[in-house]
């Protein structure tokens, strides 16, 4: 007997709490401080650069506050080298408003019209998550303008000053707050989409491994006389092919091959659905009554669930005494590879499931050693996918002494890069070469 090769394990999705870890890239704090150390130093610049126009009230105070937007992009910068320092990312927009400050006191105080700049740390901190963010930009806001009284303590605090504070803060504040709840909102959002997404993958892992229990692992159960060989190694996590062997009760073997038009789970259910039907008609010698079972047996609603995807298919039957009986669906990708060297395609002029009406078995011979070897079309896809491949195919048969490598090589081929269809291969030696 003939083992499958052995498949890729598939473990279900964890659909626990949905933990945002990564979202913050560590460019994201250096590209926002570039910006407001760009404005500020710039803002400090053109003041110097433009006199008439911009008023210097202290050079010394307006420099300093370019200076220490400065350092805290460096320190944004070490944040992209560093990743513990991510944790204290809040220190450079609460330290941006000491910033702005020191550049409103030295550029005018109230006549200043840098103000706006405070604009940046206020939605940089109330972007993030928890409503103590709108809190904490409308004290920063505060120490923005309130920093004269600090840097000179004798002097006056005007009313209009007061009042300019009052609206500075009810603005900035009500900014903060609108942020603060579209960036929940948009969390709230995330974390759902995220959810479902983990719900509908687990869904597809589970579909797939149902369907890779459903592919026969050996042939153990099978005739003494009979090796087998299969695999599929699918485009997706579920795939549209299938293959399948089992005993017949007179003694024999029987295996199928389809590919079911499309990829994904709708094309796995219908390649299930006609595995199960033709499987279920093993106690009837006809090959060919499978495929009008399993078309009657999908046909059973106003829409025809097999026309919407047909599956192009093959099912043979090795009796004890080497005779092959086939039908197949529009499929045309099997060859009999002869012990005694070549091979021929097994020809049929049939429709696929879901298109055509009617099937009829044809009936050929095998010499001890001979095999039947059945692909899908993303076999072929392997060998250039062009016209040409069909014999590029048949000559890697030819070979090939035995069905082991065959479907080895195959399998090695479709790992080895990018899949644009399934890969599937069935394959059956009937009997033992006669001694010369």
């Amino acid at each position: 007997m003939t083992q499958a090769p052995p498949r890729r394990t598939v473990r279900a999705t964890d659909t626990g709490p949905i933990v945002l870890s990564g979202l913050r890239a560590g460019w994201e704090p250096l590209a926002k401080q570039a910006l407001v150390a760009a404005l500020i130093v710039g803002a400090a610049a053109a003041s110097s650069l433009l006199p008439v126009w911009l008023t210097i009230t202290d050079a010394v105070a307006m420099w300093t506050g370019a200076g220490l937007a400065v350092v805290l992009l460096a320190f944004a910068a070490l944040m992209v080298r560093t990743s513990r320092l991510v944790r204290a990312e809040i220190v450079i927009p609460l330290l941006d408003f000491v910033a702005v400050g020191l550049l409103r006191f030295g550029t005018g105080e109230s006549r200043s019209v840098f103000l706006a700049i405070i604009i940046l740390p206020v939605i940089w901190i109330a972007a993030g998550h928890g409503r103590w963010r709108v809190l904490v930009p409308l004290a920063g806001t505060v120490l923005t303008l309130l920093l004269p009284l600090l840097l000179a303590p004798g002097r006056v605090f005007p009313a209009s000053e007061a009042v300019r504070l009052v609206i500075v803060v009810v603005t900035f504040g009500a900014a903060a707050a609108v942020v603060n709840e579209l960036s929940r909102r948009s969390l709230q959002q995330l974390t759902v989409a995220q959810r479902s997404r983990r719900v509908a993958e687990a869904e597809v892992t589970q579909a797939a491994i149902v369907q890779r229990s459903l592919q026969p692992v050996d042939g153990r159960g099978l005739p003494p006389a009979v090796r087998v060989a299969g695999t599929c190694v699918p485009a997706r996590t579920v795939g549209g092919d299938f293959y399948d062997w089992y005993p017949t009760p007179d003694g024999g073997v029987g295996f199928t091959l389809g590919d079911v038009m499309g990829k994904g789970v709708g094309a796995g259910m219908i390649a299930a659905a006609v595995r199960a039907v033709i499987r279920s008609s093993l106690e009837e010698p006809d090959p060919a009554l499978a495929f009008r079972l399993t078309s009657a047996g999908l046909s059973t609603g106003s829409v025809d669930m097999v026309s919407a995807q047909f599956t192009t298919c093959f099912h043979g039957r090795i009796s004890v005494d080497g005779t092959l009986r086939w039908v197949d669906a529009g499929h045309g990708l099997t060859l009999v590879r002869r012990v005694a060297g070549g091979s021929e395609f097994l020809r049929s002029g049939y429709l696929p499931l879901g298109v055509g009406t009617g099937w009829t078995s044809v009936e050929s011979d095998l010499q001890p050693g001979d095999s039947v070897v059945s692909v899908s079309d993303g076999v072929l896809d392997l060998f250039g996918g062009d016209l040409a491949s069909l014999d590029r195919w048949q000559a890697f048969v030819d070979e090939r002494d035995d069905i082991d490598r065959i479907v080895a090589d195959v399998t090695a081929l479709a790992e080895a890069g990018d899949r644009a269809d399934d890969v599937t291969v069935v394959a059956v030696t009937w009997g033992e070469p006669r001694p010369a």
